[in-house]
């Protein structure tokens, strides 16, 4: 027996607030029923302006990996050349979900540090004078490295080396959580899952889809039936499902789109990325390292860590959960006991980042890990002064 609620702060799956879990606990509905079909039109309208898109947002019951592979086999057919990004291992998975489907990929490494170099793929756009690369995949908030590709300078790259491959981007720890602009940004295929920014549990995985996608589906050579999109696309305009739904989570997401609506995406959006900012100022006060080198690609959904060499990340995190019931995210296959990484997204706010730095710092000390006190005193210092601001304020108010 632990005393105190447990704080879950790993990139995801996030804390599921109250509210959606009372949403959940509703007893199960008919899914062929009219209430059932105002349910799902809630939730299918209702992603369509989280992802800001004016195309059709298809709902599968799975998680992110799902929604990639949709995304590949229902716009692609096998030995398709596709260009991919090393932005770390999330980056790395979906590669390797392609080359396993029997898709030619093209993998642009990193070293995991930064986010998506654009001059390379623009680069690799104007070499393929033959249009043979016929999808560009990106990663856009690397879950492992703390690291956000500008997507929006990813499409530009594509407009200037003027290639007609789809767009594909994967969301998953990035929705709700960062600004994101499915249509204004020109993608083609938006990949996002329920366990992170829309906090929910994990069990639903979204692919938002441009016309140009959709086309593409129709000569497609990849067989599929359970992913494919064409049923569900036709059945969600009636508002149902081609199989029996999630009945119970679409609930949860019709909750959780609510709660976005409410507080206002760009109010979501500075509030993730003020404690990101404070979190980076506790990591620095503290004297250690932040994994991603460049500002330009910081993450607001989550801070990677690199412990001084000759510590152990995994060692810092047993000590942190075992004394301070609380988990912190690990380090990813190359990153593997070098980095921890604070999850700072979904439902959260002040006081439970206070809560979240304060048990960091105690391990550190615990751990024996070396560092500068400190770290918690400059992120309130950070908070304090944003919460006194005239806006913060007049929110505060209303």
């Amino acid at each position: 027996m632990k005393p105190g609620r447990h704080f879950l702060q790993i990139p995801g799956p996030t804390n599921v607030p109250d509210r959606i879990l009372r949403a959940m606990d509703n007893p199960t509905m008919d899914h062929r029923s009219p209430e059932f079909g105002d349910l799902a039109r809630k939730c299918l309208n209702g992603m369509q302006s989280i992802f800001k898109c004016a195309g059709p947002v298809v709902i599968f019951p799975a998680s992110g990996t799902g929604a990639w592979e949709a995304a590949l086999v229902n716009t692609l057919s096998p030995g398709d050349r596709v260009l991919m990004v090393e932005t770390g291992h999330f980056a790395t998975l979906w590669h390797s979900m392609a080359t396993r489907l029997g898709l030619t990929t093209e993998f642009i490494e990193s070293d995991w540090r930064s986010g998506a170099d654009t001059e390379r793929l623009e680069a690799a756009l104007r070499a393929d004078t033959a249009h043979g690369i016929k999808a560009v995949c990106v990663v856009h908030n690397e879950t492992s490295t703390g690291c956000t590709s500008r997507i929006d300078e990813v499409r530009a790259a594509m407009d200037v080396a003027g290639h007609p491959a789809l767009l594909m981007v994967d969301t998953i720890s990035s929705l709700a959580s960062i600004d994101y602009r499915h249509d204004e940004w020109g993608v083609d295929v938006t990949v996002a899952g329920s366990q992170k920014g829309l906090m929910l549990p994990p069990g639903l995985s979204f692919n938002a889809l441009s016309q140009k996608a959709i086309d593409a589906g129709r000569t497609a050579g990849f067989t599929r039936s359970f992913w494919d999109w064409e049923d569900m696309i036709r059945i969600n305009k009636t508002g149902y499902f081609p199989y029996t739904p999630a009945t119970n989570a679409l609930y949860g997401l019709a909750e959780a789109i609510d709660m976005l609506h409410e507080e206002g995406l760009d109010t979501v959006f500075a509030r993730h990325d003020r404690h990101a900012e404070a979190t980076r100022r506790a990591v620095r006060a503290w004297g250690l390292e932040l994994h991603c080198r460049d500002p330009k690609f910081y993450s607001s959904s989550l801070t990677a860590v690199r412990v001084p060499d000759g510590y152990s990340a995994d060692a810092l995190r047993k000590v942190i959960h075992e004394k301070f019931n609380m988990s912190l995210g690990n380090g990813l296959t190359k990153l593997a006991d070098k980095v921890f990484r604070i999850g700072h997204l979904g439902d959260f706010n002040d006081l439970m980042l206070a809560g979240t730095l304060c048990g960091v710092e105690l391990g550190l000390k615990v751990a024996g890990v070396p560092h500068q006190s400190g770290g918690v005193d400059a992120a309130l210092d950070y908070l304090a002064a944003e919460a006194g601001k005239p806006s913060s304020m007049a929110n505060a108010a209303e």
